[in-house]
C-alpha cells in the first residue's frame, strides 16, 4: 500500500473494519431528534460532505489525539498475555495515541502496561520502535517498488476500500435491503460536536441492534465507532478519540533518534527475501490460498455467517486450546502460548450443543456467536445461535 494511504487512513481503517464486513443499508432517514448542535443533514449530504472531505487533495487536516479501543463481549475473564496478541483486543480498553501533520508526518503509538512501540514517518524517514526488544527498524521503500503492479491494484483490493467512506458509500448504493440509517446532530465526541450515522439491521437474527459512526461537525473526520447489542445500552464494542486537537502537532513528536545501546536495524520494502526464507514465503502463501479456499460465507447481510474448514491438526489444536507451533503463523512463541491460554479459556465458557447438522461447541457473545463443530468446521458471525446452528445446517 502507498504511504499516502496508510496514513490517511491509519486509524479510520481500524473502525472500519468493525462495519465492513456485511452491513447492507435500507431506507435513508434523517431523524433529528433535541435541539441540534450542528446544522441538519440527511444521509445523503452527510455521506457527501464526508466523501469530498476524504478525497481534499490536501488530505485530512493536522490533527492529534488519543484513541482507546474498548470491548465488552460479556467474555468469561481472559488471562492476560502481555504481549500484543491480537486476541487481547477481545476485552478491557486499549489505547493509540496519533499525530498527523500532513500525508508525509505521522505517528502512531500504542502503549501496553509495561512497553510501547511507535511508528514514525516524517517525509523519507520512517522508523518502527520497540521497546520490549528495544529495537529500531528503519524502514525504507526500494527505488521502483512504487511502479510494481501491487502498488497499483485497485482501490477495492486496498485497506484503503474499508474506510468509513467506502463502507458509507456501499451503504447507500444497497439501501433497502438490510439496514435503516438514520442521522443524529445532538452529540458530542471528545468535547466536539458531531454528526452520528445510525446504522440498524431489519433482520431480527442479528445480535446487532445498531452501529453508530460519528462524523466531527466540521471537518467530518471520523471520530468514533459504536456498536452496540440488543438488550444492552452500553457499546459491546467502541473504537474513537478520547482527546482530539485539530492543529499542527510539535515538529519534536515527528523526530526519531534511536536510544543509545538500542539495536538498530534496517529493512527495505520490496526486496527479495532474504536467503533461505523464499520457501518460507511460498509456504506462507499456499497457506493463505489453503484457507481462501476453505472460508465461504452462508447467507446474507447482518445474518451472514463465516464458515471455515479447518484441517485435522487446526481443529485438534483448536479443540485442546493448544496454539500452533512457532513460525506455523509468523508469531513468537510467547504470543502463541498467549493465544492458546485464551482459547483455552473461551473453550471452557462453551456449551455442548448438537442437532441434525452434527455436535460441536458453542460459544455465546453480546456481540457474536461461533461453533467448533466436531467435523471440523468453526462458524462465526454476529447472529443468534439459532441462526448459527442454522448455517451449520448449509453443506
Amino acid at each position: 500500500m502507498r504511504r499516502g494511504t496508510f496514513v490517511r487512513w491509519a486509524v479510520p481503517v481500524a473502525a472500519a473494519a468493525v462495519i465492513g464486513g456485511a452491513l447492507g443499508a435500507g431506507p435513508v432517514i434523517a431523524a433529528v431528534s433535541g435541539e441540534p448542535a450542528l446544522p441538519e443533514r440527511s444521509a445523503q449530504q452527510l455521506l457527501a460532505d464526508a466523501v469530498a472531505a476524504s478525497k481534499d487533495k490536501n488530505g485530512p487536516p493536522a490533527m492529534s489525539g488519543t484513541v482507546q479501543q474498548t470491548a465488552s463481549l460479556g467474555l468469561p475473564a481472559l488471562p492476560q498475555s502481555g504481549g500484543e496478541s491480537p486476541l487481547t483486543l477481545l476485552s478491557g480498553s486499549h489505547e493509540i495515541k496519533v499525530w498527523y501533520g500532513s500525508r508525509n508526518r505521522l505517528r502512531v503509538a500504542m502503549p501496553t502496561q509495561m512497553n510501547e512501540t511507535d511508528l514514525i514517518v516524517n517525509d523519507d524517514q520512517t522508523w518502527y520502535w520497540d521497546s520490549a526488544a528495544n529495537t529500531a527498524t528503519r524502514l525504507k521503500v526500494k527505488a521502483g517498488a512504487r511502479d510494481t503492479p501491487e502498488a497499483h491494484r485497485p482501490a477495492t483490493s486496498t485497506p484503503a476500500a474499508m474506510t468509513p467512506q467506502a463502507v458509507a458509500e456501499h451503504l447507500l448504493a444497497t439501501a433497502g435491503e438490510y439496514s435503516t440509517i438514520s442521522v443524529a446532530n445532538t452529540d458530542k465526541v471528545a468535547g466536539r460536536p458531531v454528526y452520528q450515522l445510525v446504522v440498524a439491521p431489519k433482520d431480527e437474527g442479528s445480535l446487532v441492534k445498531e452501529v453508530r459512526l460519528s462524523l466531527d461537525g466540521e471537518t467530518y473526520v471520523p471520530l468514533q465507532v459504536q456498536v452496540f447489542a440488543k438488550g444492552s445500552s452500553e457499546p459491546a464494542f467502541q473504537l474513537g478519540f478520547t482527546q482530539v486537537t485539530f492543529s499542527e502537532p510539535a515538529e519534536e513528536n515527528f523526530t526519531f533518534t534511536p536510544p543509545a545501546g538500542a539495536k538498530v536495524k534496517e529493512t527495505t520494502i520490496g526486496d527479495e527475501p532474504p536467503a533461505g526464507q523464499e520457501k518460507a514465503v511460498e509456504k506462507a502463501e499456499e497457506a493463505r490460498k489453503a484457507a481462501g479456499d476453505r472460508l465461504k460465507v452462508v447467507g446474507d447481510g447482518w445474518t451472514s455467517v463465516a464458515v471455515l474448514k479447518m484441517s485435522e491438526a487446526d481443529l485438534k489444536g483448536l479443540q485442546s486450546g493448544q496454539p500452533q507451533q512457532d513460525g506455523q503463523d509468523g508469531r513468537k512463541g510467547q504470543d502463541g502460548k498467549a493465544d492458546g491460554a485464551i482459547t483455552e479459556s473461551l473453550l471452557k465458557a462453551a456449551t455442548p450443543v448438537s442437532g441434525t447438522w452434527g455436535s460441536g461447541k458453542l460459544i455465546r457473545t453480546k456481540l457474536v456467536t461461533a461453533l467448533i463443530t466436531d467435523d471440523g468446521r468453526v462458524l462465526i458471525g454476529a447472529v443468534t445461535p439459532e441462526e448459527i446452528t442454522k448455517a451449520a445446517g448449509i453443506r
